[in-house]
């Protein structure tokens, strides 16, 4: 296979990749971490009278029913990206995928406009269609990186492309939330409608700014055969970059240990602001506020994990970091005051974006060189995150039904976080050779 015509370290691309993170952070932010779960609750349970919501024959708790939604959305990811990635490495697709899943998450942020809360089906599918669009185009998106950079830049390069969604983001929040502040000044009749429209707002940003990195990105295109066959070969693709992943050890136990920290890491974003609300009857307002708090420090901890790991090694970065998020869900068990609520948000910001950027430039710097299959070898990666999700979210929700408390559930995070620990601890974090093609 020949390589993807895109020149390598250029600054002009790479901040066009980056800029991607921009497109899709608004998503993960405003829509997936803080306007929609406050939205969904209060709907909801106005329509239905309590927590208590009725769904396909069963009465089942509202927030219950949306970290097991999100769980299926995720779960739908890891098999279409695994029956696509090797059909994108093989025909130059990744653009093309990460084109059209962008399309799916941006329409269904938008769509979400019609949910008002007795018609629940439509507010569990299009979260799950919204995480479908999101966490698909992840996967070519990040397969880009060990195309358009050398491995010496991976770090400092993904924490920018994570400190630029984050500040993206942020600011489509802050006007989201004077929106929902001032909706007077809007023409909105209440808060709730301004929030209806920021599903809008998401949704058109997403897919407007991600114009940028589709005009800039760019790969060789090759000539595939499509029939019926396509998605046996492209499965072979992948089951041949697995066959190598679990021939060399520092790959496999990398994987190993992202797929526990991603199950505290990611079901952590996800129930932030239910926790806040459920447990410390913290206000929207300040729930909104408090994200905002994070988003800032996780710029500022994207940029310093970045140099630590620069220096010390991405080894000596993540074993400092999984030690903090330990500390984290052990100090959330025992949260009482909405200030310690604060501190401990701070201390996620920036643990989230030092761990985020660190993991995904250190799986870039593992991928063999001079490979072209980088879509399959991301779509592992990818894979490994969504079904940690799955069960993250899955183990999460269940022990809340079971205790009726979702301080019972942190504990069970930070097992996930001390057993990465571990496998990091004893796992050397170096590139193994020779590639596959």
């Amino acid at each position: 296979m020949s390589k993807p015509v895109l020149p390598v370290n250029s600054p002009k691309v790479i901040n066009a990749w980056c800029s991607y993170d921009i497109a899709n952070s608004a998503y993960i932010l405003s829509v997936n971490t803080v306007l929609y779960p406050i939205y969904y609750q209060q709907v909801t349970q106005t329509a239905f009278g309590s927590e208590m919501v009725k769904f396909m024959g069963m009465s089942i708790k509202n927030t219950v029913l949306y970290e097991y939604a999100i769980a299926l959305g995720y779960l739908i990811v890891i098999f279409l990206t695994l029956a696509l990635a090797g059909i994108a490495d093989m025909g130059g697709y990744r653009k093309r995928f990460m084109q059209f899943f962008t399309l799916v998450g941006s329409l269904a942020c938008i769509g979400l406009f019609g949910f008002k809360g007795d018609n629940i089906g439509l507010g569990l599918l299009l979260p799950m269609l919204a995480v479908l669009g999101f966490a698909g185009s992840l996967v070519y998106y990040n397969s880009f990186l060990p195309i358009i950079a050398t491995p010496d830049r991976h770090d400092r390069i993904s924490a920018r492309g994570f400190s630029f969604g984050y500040a993206g983001s942020t600011i489509l929040l802050i006007f989201n939330i004077f929106s929902l502040q001032k909706y007077e000044l809007f023409g909105f009749s209440d808060a709730l409608e301004a929030i209806r429209y920021s599903f809008i707002e998401v949704g058109i940003w997403w897919l407007l700014v991600s114009q940028f990195a589709f005009y800039y990105l760019r790969e060789e295109r090759k000539k595939v055969r499509l029939d019926r066959t396509i998605f046996a070969k492209g499965f072979h693709e992948v089951f041949t970059v697995f066959g190598y992943i679990k021939k060399h050890q520092s790959m496999y136990r990398f994987l190993l240990s992202f797929f526990f920290f991603s199950m505290g890491v990611q079901t952590i974003i996800i129930v932030a602001s239910l926790f806040g609300k459920a447990e410390l009857g913290i206000t929207d307002t300040k729930l909104i506020m408090t994200i905002l708090i994070i988003q800032l420090v996780a710029i500022l901890g994207a940029i310093i994990f970045g140099r630590v790991s620069s220096r010390f090694g991405n080894k000596a970065s993540l074993l400092w970091m999984l030690a903090i998020w330990v500390f984290v869900c052990f100090s959330a068990y025992f949260v009482r005051s909405e200030y310690q609520f604060y501190a401990l948000a701070a201390l996620v910001g920036l643990v989230m974006g030092g761990i985020q950027s660190q993991a995904r430039s250190t799986w870039s710097k593992l991928i063999p060189a001079e490979t072209t299959d980088t879509a399959s070898y991301f779509s592992f990666y990818d894979s490994t995150e969504k079904l940690a999700i799955v069960i993250g979210m899955f183990g999460f929700g269940l022990i809340e039904q079971l205790t009726g408390s979702m301080r019972n559930s942190t504990l069970l995070l930070s097992l996930f976080f001390i057993v990465s620990f571990v496998i990091i601890a004893v796992t050397k974090l170096k590139k193994e050779e020779p590639a596959l093609n």
